[in-house]
């Protein structure tokens, strides 16, 4: 408990709840003694508009999103309460207004919550109706508070600059290790693995999100003239730690096929997870270290392990040969298996080494080359917004629903005897998202947690009427409803009520009526943002999700033909290999999230669940066995490609071409090529008949050579056999998927 309550405090989301409560309640503190509680509370508002973009990242894109924030909060502001003078004017304003912020998003994250910033402004903006030279007082006000907070906000940034990087390399360390411990589960003889897959690919989109953020903040903050030894430190850990996520998932084995064939022989499967284990055990315990900002000490030695592992191998190998075993087949295997934990483990004692000692810039050198063209490209050309103006693009069907649901919402509180219709408006902002299952959850959270909330409220204001003490209660349950956001919306959605309701207890006497008014209209908001998702323009994720397959076998596709360049040129791994490699993992994270999404919708809406389940699993399992042999490559002096590999190669690549295909109406009828597939299985011959030539030609010298190409040979043919019946699979998947709708 200790250790999740300074986790906690420590956390980014606490931090800047404390910054903004600071930067709220300054003003309003400050200006209230001098009896001008309105102009501390305006001030307090710029401040809470211009916090919510403050998202790690590069600082300066940072500072721009914050300004972004503050004056289109403010321009929103201004535009509602010019347009108030005239009706004929206020619904077309209205209308552009919250269309135009809306369709902001899909600038990205930054830009999503400076959209948010300008449509909470928008909301707000109708409790109370400025004119004249007191709307612009009121508009500076809130650019004045906007520029204090972003003051706080870089005040606690030189403070502690690489904290966030360093929380969030604590739980890349963390969650990578979790993911090695349970590959390690895999080899439990009686392992659920469907369950335990499932968790992998679960796990597998929180490291891709944590690995962009690392990205984005170590690669882009470091300066022309080399970096700091942090970021360094840092840095170099990130590279590792994909690196080692790339590899674990790089090396897929057939776990039942090695239990049986080692099930006499239970001691080799032991120390291999064993080693697992430790080597899990050892980023664990490293990543608590950086978490906590203590010393770290080493309680486990892989190579140690290693040794053990290699004992284990050398043990089964003189058994088995004195048995009269054929043991060639499943020595290889096992020396596969201990060549990839020793990488690993090789790459982990790098990450044990960066925390531990000083690194300079030569530590860096090679590993920093071309990073930048990793960093996914930001682009706010106007042509972007352009071309998400049809009914194609989520962001646009989104924002016609926003906008229509806002607008009928501000009608339901102008036609009934409702006190505050910003509440409704409110309510239908933070509630809406593109997708249907997101919005079904807020909608949820937001009502249990107002609910909570209301009757707290009510039993407190029963009980406390002193305004110092109700202020206290307020401050707390702003920072901790900020910092629940992230982590748990129902107890951020409780905390937020209580904080609003303490508000008005101070300062109104009728606080039960405020309290029956805050739930009827949040009951409001919430049923208008459900039905408007269910019903208009819907973007239920299983029309979305083929888009997101193609890209992820387009993805795969480039990343095999860059794997197969590479094995014919041999050399230095290009900055291309790497990009596709890159843009492969990201794709295949956003098809799995993309399948989650759609497990959240209506039953009626999972239309093939269970398949398009089966096809997200080959997919992964496709881009895993393509980054087995692809890492087998590169750590091996391997010898030519012959033309049997590059025609085996083509031939998947062509499959996955085909399946692209399948995707669409068009081409849903293309024949099976058994012609093809019978080249295939000539070639695959051919392959072999290379390699048992090389076996009679080496007259029993079992030379290390020998032994490297008889290795060689023998993954290169599996991972072909692999890719050839996982490419094919997938491209039949997808028929059935397509003759079944």
């Amino acid at each position: 408990m200790n250790r999740q309550l300074q986790k906690f405090l420590e956390s980014t989301d606490f931090i800047r709840a404390v910054k903004v409560a600071i930067a709220a309640a300054t003003p309003v503190v400050l200006f209230s003694y001098l009896n001008l509680f309105s102009i501390g509370f305006t001030i307090a508002l710029g401040a809470l508009f211009t916090f919510i973009s403050d998202i790690p990242g590069n600082l300066r894109h940072r500072i721009n999103g914050m300004l972004a924030s503050n004056l289109i909060a403010t321009g929103s502001t201004v535009l509602i309460s010019l347009a108030t003078i005239n009706n004929w004017i206020f619904y077309p304003v209205l209308i552009l207004l919250v269309f135009f912020l809306s369709m902001i998003a899909v600038y990205g994250q930054r830009a999503t919550l400076v959209s948010f910033s300008g449509l909470l402004a928008m909301s707000l903006s109708f409790s109370h109706s400025y004119t004249g030279p007191e709307l612009f007082e009121h508009a500076g006000m809130m650019i004045g508070g906007g520029i204090f907070y972003l003051c706080i906000s870089m005040l606690f940034y030189y403070i502690r600059p690489y904290r966030y990087a360093e929380l969030q390399m604590a739980e890349c360390t963390l969650l990578t290790s979790r993911y090695l411990k349970l590959r390690g589960r895999l080899w439990d003889g009686n392992a659920n693995r469907d369950k335990i897959t499932e968790k992998l690919l679960t796990l597998q989109i929180e490291l891709n999100d944590i690995h962009e953020k690392l990205r984005e903040t170590l690669i882009r903050n470091r300066t022309k003239g080399g970096s700091s030894n942090q970021n360094r430190r840092l840095l170099i850990a990130h590279i590792e730690l994909v690196e080692i996520l790339e590899l674990a998932m790089a090396t897929s084995f057939d776990h039942e096929k090695l239990h049986r064939t080692f099930s006499k022989y239970p001691y080799v499967l032991n120390a291999y997870q064993h080693l697992a284990y430790n080597l899990a055990a050892l980023l664990n315990r490293l990543g608590q270290s950086v978490e906590k900002r203590k010393k770290y000490t080493s309680e486990h030695h892989p190579y140690k392990d290693l040794e053990s592992f290699k004992k284990a191998i050398a043990r089964y190998e003189e058994e088995t040969n004195a048995s009269g075993a054929p043991t060639t087949e499943e020595v290889l295997v096992l020396t596969n298996m201990f060549n990839y934990v020793e990488k690993q483990a090789e790459k982990i004692k790098v990450v044990e080494y960066t925390f531990t000692h000083a690194v300079n810039q030569k530590d860096l050198k090679r590993k920093d080359k071309d990073l930048e063209k990793l960093l996914t490209p930001l682009h706010y050309s106007p042509i972007i917004l352009t071309q998400n103006l049809s009914f194609s693009s989520t962001i646009f069907r989104h924002s016609l629903r926003l906008t229509l649901t806002v607008l009928v919402g501000f009608l339901i509180g102008s036609v009934l005897p409702i006190q505050n219709t910003y509440w409704i408006l409110l309510t239908i902002v933070v509630i809406m998202r593109p997708g249907y299952g997101l919005t079904k959850q807020r909608s949820f959270h937001r009502t249990i947690g107002t609910l909570a909330g209301g009757v707290i409220a009510f039993g407190v204001i029963s009980v406390v009427h002193n305004s110092t003490v109700l202020g206290i209660f307020a401050m707390t349950c702003m920072v901790l409803g900020f910092s629940f956001t992230q982590r748990n919306y129902p107890i951020a959605a409780t905390f937020i009520t209580l904080y609003v309701i303490f508000v008005y207890g101070m300062l109104a006497p009728d606080i039960r009526d405020v309290i029956l008014f805050r739930i009827t209209d949040t009951l409001i908001g919430t049923a208008l943002a459900f039905t408007a998702n269910h019903f208009l323009w819907p973007s239920w994720e299983f029309l979305n999700l083929p888009t997101f397959l193609e890209n992820s076998i387009k993805a795969t596709r480039d990343y095999i033909r860059e794997i197969s360049t590479f094995y014919n040129r041999k050399g230095e791994v290009p900055l291309s290999y790497r990009l596709a490699r890159k843009h492969a993992f990201i794709e295949i994270g956003n098809l799995m999230a993309s399948f989650q999404r759609m497990t959240q919708e209506p039953k009626s809406r999972r239309k093939q669940l269970g398949q398009f389940y089966a096809i997200v699993v080959l997919n992964h399992t496709l881009l895993s066995s393509a980054a087995s042999l692809g890492t087998f490559i590169q750590s091996r002096k391997t010898t030519k490609a012959s033309d049997a590999f590059n025609a085996i190669s083509r031939a998947i690549i062509k499959n996955l071409d085909n399946a692209m295909q399948l995707l669409s109406e068009e081409q849903q009828k293309i024949p099976v090529n058994t012609e093809a597939r019978e080249e295939l299985n000539l070639r695959f011959t051919e392959l072999k008949k290379i390699r048992e030539k090389e076996i009679r030609n080496s007259n029993g010298a079992y030379d290390d050579n020998f032994k490297s190409k008889m290795e060689e040979g023998q993954l290169i043919i599996e991972h072909l056999i692999g890719l050839t019946n996982l490419s094919e699979n997938i491209a039949k998947a997808i028929r059935d998927i397509q003759n079944n709708r």
